[in-house]
């Protein structure tokens, strides 16, 4: 069995490490800035400020290339629209959606799912993606995407507090994915009390694979 080792730097920040191999998922205005810091590939769900710092990304996308080439994005077509704006190379960025499988600097990615959860009737849902990283890590974004069948998820990035959330959804996920583990993430606007108050309801109801994460803290994610 090989491994990853996934951390978390902030709301829906998280960066996967294998074998010299950096993949981070929605580096966003309210994650620790330095999550980039020697990424090969980042992954995208959605166009909120929140999961990408257009400016930051794209300063980062336009580094300049080493030999084996510089840092690639996967995200659905209005981020990358938001990128090519910010000055983004064109080369590095990539437009997915629900059903695209591809490889990101050696990571094994699944596109899923297609909408934003809804907010309020009179906004739009914006396009979200979810991804699963080497059949073992799920990010949904802002959304409650399953697994795809057949698939059991060693561990799940878990959005507890949005405007669009209902812990009760969120514990009901956890029950459905079933993961091995289940890291909190999306928890920016909560002060500490909020934090606890959103780990006793939910540890408890979601079972012992609730497990909250410090910065920077590492998780070993067990890989097919």
């Amino acid at each position: 069995m090989s491994s990853l080792i996934l951390t978390t730097w902030g709301h829906a920040g998280v960066r996967l490490e294998r074998d010299d191999h950096v993949l981070v998922i929605d580096p966003g205005t309210f994650t620790d800035p330095r999550i980039l810091d020697g990424a090969d590939a980042v992954l995208v769900t959605h166009e909120h400020p929140d999961h990408v710092d257009v400016p930051r990304v794209a300063a980062a996308l336009a580094t300049a290339p080493t030999p084996e080439g510089g840092p690639e994005l996967w995200a659905p077509a209005p981020v990358v629209a938001l990128l090519t704006g910010a000055g983004a190379p064109a080369a590095r960025l990539h437009a997915v959606d629900g059903g695209a499988s591809f490889d990101a600097a050696g990571f094994a990615v699944q596109a899923l799912g297609h909408v934003h959860a809804a907010i309020h009737p009179d906004l739009p849902p914006p396009a979200n993606v979810a991804y699963l990283v080497d059949g073992a890590v799920l990010h949904p974004g802002d959304s409650f995407t399953p697994a795809p069948g057949g698939v059991r998820v060693d561990v799940l990035a878990l959005p507890v507090a949005a405007p669009w959330l209902k812990l009760a959804e969120a514990v009901d996920y956890v029950r459905q994915v079933s993961p091995r583990v289940a890291v909190p993430i999306h928890d920016a606007i909560l002060n500490d009390a909020g934090l606890a108050l959103v780990d006793r309801v939910a540890g408890g109801l979601g079972g012992d694979a609730y497990r909250r994460l410090a910065p920077g803290e590492p998780l070993e994610v067990r890989t097919a």
